[in-house]
């Protein structure tokens, strides 16, 4: 299971960072990922995580802004936020997949409930 929180109301160009907490033990053995859907839109690929830590990789969007990572032993994936922007409003989804490096959503098969980022201008 898999429960994300940290979302919230910000300006343009400031700061965010969710986190998404995964109970079970098997966690570290999994890549995760951070998803967003905007009103109107397909939910896209924001940012993945290898099960160990050592790769992340991001969509060009958020490339530089933000920054995935992970605590093992908290059974924790974050997605620091930084220079966010009106754009990056959206809803945001943690996942879990045995796959490795993987953006598509049909490759993840665990998600948690998603949390609200809404950037004012």
């Amino acid at each position: 299971q898999l429960q994300a929180s940290g979302g919230g109301l910000v300006q343009a160009g400031g700061s965010l960072r969710l986190s998404c907490a995964a109970s079970g033990r098997t966690f570290s053995s999994y890549d995760m990922g951070w998803f967003r859907q905007a009103p109107g839109k397909e939910r896209e690929f924001v940012a993945g995580i290898s099960w160990d830590g050592t790769t992340t990789y991001y969509a060009d969007s958020v490339k530089g802004r933000f920054t995935i990572t992970r605590d093992n032993a908290k059974n924790t994936v974050y997605l620091q936020m930084n220079s966010l922007k009106p754009d990056d409003t959206a809803v945001y989804f943690c996942a879990a997949t045995q796959a490795r490096r993987v953006v598509s959503r049909g490759a993840y098969p665990y998600w948690g409930q998603g949390t609200q980022v809404t950037v004012s201008s």
